[in-house]
């Protein structure tokens, strides 16, 4: 069996009363695509922000890539430039271009000078199908092109994990599939993957494995097939009705 990159143990994260996660354990293996589904409210976002301490959970423990990210003595913005992230909010800076973009992160984090970090910024465009784009400011792209800038973005960083947050809810339905196809792509050259969202039949066609999440627990996980096939649990049944209703 593989050894995890991402490790996280009885994750228990309170906002004041409100008890979000209520001691989840999720592990993840190199090169896994673990999709996570579920219910709005149900701690989904909140568990993936609490892998890269953009969230600081209340309890438990987490290993990413062999770093304890809740040690004090770790240095995350160090820890972070291995876990890629990306957000239903694209985050680009309106007045520089694709490029500027994406080797803005390449200069500031890794310190590349200028030249190398647009040679690699160009390459991960290129990946993201933006080559061509590479001039274009956001307000000249679409929202799917835009986020695609933001994938190159993180992906350029050369992380050893990448993190998706609802990456196409803001988007147009036409614009989403561009989107899938590079994280399929991702997926095909062996990146380890963990994504929120409610595209399911990407998560049936493309996923590893399938998390179930409802009231800030996991309730139910297994292979695409068993999940949306074949669901155990009363809750993931009436959620997977619920979605093919629709």
């Amino acid at each position: 069996m593989p050894s995890s990159i991402i490790d996280a143990r009885k994750i228990h994260k309170h906002f004041g009363a409100l008890h979000v996660l209520k001691g989840v354990d999720l592990s993840v293996v190199e090169r896994e695509f673990v999709f996570i589904i579920g219910p709005s409210g149900s701690g989904k976002s909140t568990l993936l922000r609490c892998l890269n301490r953009l969230e600081q959970p209340t309890s438990g423990s987490i290993t990413v890539d062999g770093t304890d990210m809740l040690d004090a003595k770790t240095d995350i913005n160090k820890a972070r430039q291995r876990i890629g992230m990306v957000f239903q909010s694209f985050n680009l800076y309106p007045h520089m271009t694709a490029l500027g973009n994406v080797s803005l992160a390449l200069r500031k984090v890794l310190g590349l000078p200028r030249e190398a970090a647009e040679t690699r910024a160009g390459a991960a465009l290129d990946r993201v199908h933006l080559g061509d784009r590479a001039d274009h400011f956001p307000g000249q792209l679409s929202g799917g092109q835009q986020q695609r800038v933001a994938i190159a973005r993180a992906i350029a960083l050369e992380p050893r994990v990448m993190l998706f947050d609802e990456p196409t809810s803001a988007l147009d339905p036409e614009l989403v599939g561009g989107v899938l196809q590079v994280m399929r792509e991702l997926r095909e050259s062996g990146m380890t993957m963990v994504v929120v969202s409610h595209e399911m039949a990407f998560a049936r066609a493309a996923a590893d494995r399938v998390v179930f999440m409802a009231d800030g627990e996991i309730l139910e996980q297994g292979s695409p097939d068993q999940v949306f096939g074949a669901p155990t649990h009363d809750r993931t049944r009436a959620f997977i009705g619920q979605i093919e209703r629709h």
